[in-house]
């Protein structure tokens, strides 16, 4: 993914020296600085952060593999709206692949996936996966974007 220069650029020096206090019931916290995220409350937050989900997904090699699902002739294997992703295959064995793809990229960038709220719906039996000594929750529907999921 090509971004040019000048618009790296602008982005570096709005988020330079970004600063931030907190508000508590005894009073405002210290001034401190802001070294990882993007600004709550701005409105180039969700674009940015979408472009950085992008990233992970392109060097996770999503697009390329064969992992997924069929809908209309297209391999789809990963659905995704702000922060919330969810991934597809048709056996649990692309599963465990697509996810530590994707496990793997978002270590390099210094992110990581919170097991307490990943999911697994399957069609058939499943074993139980454990993450980074976690055990990853088997449910038979969750809710996506709003809608039930079966």
């Amino acid at each position: 993914m090509e971004i040019p220069d000048h618009l790296i650029c602008l982005l570096r020096n709005l988020y330079a020296g970004q600063e931030a206090t907190v508000r508590t019931g005894h009073g405002k916290t210290d001034w401190f600085q802001i070294g990882k995220g993007v600004r709550q409350g701005c409105i180039l937050s969700p674009c940015l952060f979408n472009l950085y989900a992008e990233y992970l997904m392109r060097n996770a090699g999503l697009e390329e593999t064969q992992a997924g699902i069929k809908i209309a002739g297209r391999n789809i294997n990963n659905l995704r709206y702000v922060d919330d992703t969810t991934l597809m295959a048709e056996s649990e064995e692309e599963l465990i692949s697509l996810l530590v793809k994707v496990k793997v990229e978002s270590e390099k960038v210094g992110l990581k996936l919170n097991i307490q709220k990943m999911k697994i719906m399957a069609s058939g039996p499943t074993t139980s996966w454990e993450i980074d000594g976690e055990t990853v929750e088997t449910v038979a529907e969750f809710i996506f974007l709003g809608s039930k999921i079966t």
